[in-house]
């Protein structure tokens, strides 16, 4: 048996993904920020990446069918925070984590927002980004954990203004990979993975809780009402046109037909 190798993202939105699979003798698992899984599945480090949407447009890559994280809606794990109204937002500090967050945020500031700041990139650290920029791009867990209150920061839900825009759901990341680099039976199994994982989401936010009971209900709340993990007609809609509209503002220099494996 082959055993593949596949960079998966070490946020909380990507556990459902690889439920069990450090446990499977077919994949070899490495976990990282979204931007590293891009990075060694370019590189040829690993055969398949969880990896932001926006970096299927740097190869000739492949897609694992119907898995993704998505929203249609509130994500609440990316985000803008500002202290301004947001048509006087003349810098904003980009965490780039994600490029397809960055991406999103580039395409909302043009299409929706109607400005055109300066950006500026920065470690995911809130306060320090407020310092240098008037508002700031923030993914993943740590948005999560943002209090706005705590913070006195308007929170600008970049899932939620997505639909907005267009009413369709938001790809963040799906499996992607070299048009050989997986199995129909491999995809399979990072299916039977995914769907474990959406059937125990209560233990998984049993697990990441650690014993705080609120900050469960918080978990399980966000895995099971934010988050999304198919990718169906709706959400290639989505995905097609996020590459598209990127294209038009010039983030990628134009959008790739979507290619499955097995198909």
């Amino acid at each position: 048996m082959t055993t593949v190798r596949i960079g998966a993202v070490g946020y909380l939105n990507a556990r459902p993904h690889v439920y069990g699979l450090d446990r499977s003798p077919r994949f070899q698992v490495r976990f990282d920020v979204p931007s590293k899984c891009a990075e060694l599945l370019h590189e040829g480090r690993v055969d398949l990446g969880l990896i932001p949407a926006i970096e299927y447009l740097r190869g000739h890559y492949a897609i694992v069918p119907d898995i993704s994280i998505a929203s249609d809606g509130d994500v609440a794990t990316v985000a803008v925070f500002t202290r301004q109204p947001l048509e006087r937002v003349e810098t904003l500090a980009l965490d780039l984590s994600s490029r397809s967050s960055v991406a999103l945020t580039r395409v909302l500031c043009a299409k929706k927002w109607k400005i055109d700041p300066k950006f500026t990139p920065a470690e995911p650290d809130l306060e320090a980004m407020l310092r240098r920029a008037d508002a700031a791009l923030v993914i993943g867990d740590p948005a999560f954990e943002v209090d706005a209150a705590k913070h006195n920061v308007t929170r600008i839900d970049l899932g939620a203004e997505w639909k907005a825009l267009t009413g369709l759901p938001f790809v963040y990341a799906m499996w992607v990979g070299r048009p050989d680099a997986a199995t129909p039976a491999q995809c399979r199994a990072l299916t039977q993975a995914r769907d474990a994982g959406v059937a125990h989401l209560p233990r998984i936010a049993k697990q990441v809780a650690n014993g705080n009971a609120r900050q469960e209900q918080r978990v399980l709340s966000y895995l099971r009402d934010n988050l999304k993990y198919g990718l169906g007609k709706t959400e290639q809609a989505g995905l097609r046109r996020f590459l598209e509209l990127a294209a038009e503002i010039g983030v990628v220099p134009g959008p790739e037909p979507l290619r499955f494996y097995g198909r």
